[in-house]
């Protein structure tokens, strides 16, 4: 039985891959920055704050929290986001020791 190419690669690489892919679009790095300046914030909130469609920033919340990076809580008709302080921990604590082995420059 074949494997997956991926499969040959440890896990953790696996998953900062991943968060990387979910954070290359620019929208939802201001996503992120823009819920780290509040506690929360409403998706109607961040439509008023981005440029973008409300259909479009759904689609970049979904990928956010499809990685984890975020949480969504349901509040009456509206979905109140804030960030996932563990994984964004994690992410954080990945990248930095990631760079930090790096010999260049």
């Amino acid at each position: 039985m074949a494997i997956a190419k991926i499969d040959i690669f440890h896990t953790t690489d696996q998953e900062l891959a991943d968060i990387a892919k979910a954070m290359a679009h620019p929208a939802r790095v201001q996503i992120l920055r823009v819920l780290n300046d509040k506690d929360q914030c409403i998706v109607g909130d961040l439509v008023d704050l981005l440029p973008l469609s409300q259909s479009t920033v759904s689609q970049h919340l979904k990928e956010l929290k499809r990685v984890g990076l975020i949480r969504g809580e349901i509040d009456g008709p509206r979905t109140c986001y804030c960030l996932n302080e563990r994984v964004m921990e994690k992410a954080k604590t990945a990248f930095t020791s990631l760079f930090s082995s790096m010999k260049c420059c």
